[in-house]
């Protein structure tokens, strides 16, 4: 029979792999709790209308990339590509902005989208999700960036490009956009089947585009901040300033407009030259009219996303950097100093020590390999002898010293000794 594998695009997280894992999660949960985020949990699967709506029909994650499927009361449903819609759906379903319509929201999780796998790349990826909902202000928008940047120098990432543009707003970008068209109708030609689609439907996508043609033939295209409107331009400037009281550098890309039709006002990306052609790593801008568009009051939003496998390619430590060692491990050897071992062992982690023994009735000598394999501070060694003086002997294994210590008393000492060197 086969061997099942798994499906294509998704990969298992090892255990090997998960100390990483839980470092990167766990230091974005302080950082954004200093800066006053609360974690929300929400559910991977949503209405399919969800998406339509917020990210808009015309995207290619929802022309091409979500996973939706017709469920059994004959309701679309998908599988979420992103988290801002699920967030704000939870926001509006339990009116969380009754009592004030100032959220701070972050989430961690899987997403999932249909795109070819490659390295980095997986149709299960996850992602550090913050959204701040109900204020429109520039220093807001510093505000969340500086926590990003925070966040990425905690986590020792470094040799990174902060970038930003203002894609303007309901009144403003209408123009923009008859200008945006106006010049790339004629270069039809010069562009990939998907943008001479976009043309007439989504053309600020096609600024987008990562295709070396299209890259090419729209590099005299009119730029958006030349088109905002008073209001929009001052907000660009005062993020500008809050930006250089922190002393956070960045750079001005006036081509970026992010994947996503909810956008407004500030967007920006966090790009590394590490990864090739998919190099960013953490992207975000405001969406003002999100919440309205999806049945909620009119109040503005902000946030951004990291993409987790990418941050863990970059992260300058091993996976062994993080493993757990076991802090005692009993080497037994005959029946009744197998069951005294189990006994033992068991109690300590009762008390919050962890211990490994061995249960294949292996030799001391191959206990004494494996106590030293996976790196444990201590080895106790009971034997027959041992049993009968009520005598074992603890080995510290960083220095080979070794004691003879009372079976009766051992719990106690090992527990002492353990607090003594922390």
């Amino acid at each position: 029979m086969d061997m099942i594998t798994a499906v294509r695009g998704f990969k298992d997280i090892l255990p090997q792999e998960t100390g990483k894992w839980r470092y990167i999660e766990e230091t974005a949960r302080n950082i954004f709790s200093d800066f006053g985020f609360r974690e929300i949990r929400v559910p991977i699967l949503e209405k399919t209308a969800l998406f339509k709506r917020s990210i808009g029909e015309l995207t290619d994650i929802v022309e091409k990339e979500m996973y939706t499927f017709l469920d059994r009361s004959d309701e679309y449903i998908t599988l979420r590509p992103e988290a801002t819609a699920s967030i704000i759906r939870a926001y509006l379903e339990h009116s969380m902005y009754s009592a004030d319509p100032v959220a701070k929201l972050f989430t961690i999780g899987p997403m999932f989208r249909r795109e070819r796998p490659q390295k980095g790349r997986y149709r299960q990826f996850h992602q550090i999700n913050v959204e701040s909902i109900g204020l429109d202000d520039p220093r807001i928008d510093a505000e969340i960036i500086l926590m990003l940047t925070q966040y990425l120098e905690r986590i020792k990432i470094a040799d990174v490009e902060l970038q930003i543009n203002s894609l303007g707003c309901t009144t403003c970008r209408p123009d923009y956009r008859k200008k945006l068209t106006l010049f790339l109708r004629g270069k039809e030609n010069d562009l990939c089947e998907d943008c001479r689609r976009r043309i007439s439907s989504n053309p600020l996508r096609i600024l987008d585009c990562k295709r070396k043609n299209c890259i090419h033939a729209i590099e005299n295209a009119p730029k958006t901040l030349d088109f905002v409107c008073p209001g929009c331009n001052e907000h660009f400037a005062k993020l500008q300033e809050f930006l250089n009281i922190f002393g956070i550098p960045f750079v001005i890309n006036t081509r970026m407009v992010r994947g996503l039709d909810y956008y407004t006002k500030t967007t920006f990306e966090i790009v590394t030259e590490s990864l090739g052609a998919q190099n960013a790593i953490a992207g975000g801008g405001r969406y003002d009219g999100l919440v309205r568009d999806l049945g909620g009051p009119d109040v503005p939003g902000t946030g951004f996303a990291l993409g987790c496998e990418r941050i863990l390619s970059l992260v300058p430590f091993k996976d062994d950097d993080f493993l757990l060692s076991p802090d005692l491990f009993i080497a037994a050897i005959g029946d009744d100093a197998e069951k005294l071992s189990f006994i033992l062992c068991n109690r300590l982690r009762l008390r919050g020590v962890k211990v490994e023994t061995d249960y294949a009735g292996k030799s001391l000598k191959s206990q004494m390999k494996k106590s030293d394999k996976l790196k444990c501070r201590f080895t106790l060694m009971l034997g027959k002898k041992e049993l009968m003086e009520k005598v074992a002997v603890l080995r510290d294994m960083q220095s080979g010293i070794q004691e003879h210590l009372t079976i009766d008393d051992f719990e106690d000492i090992i527990v002492k000794k353990l607090q003594e060197r922390k």
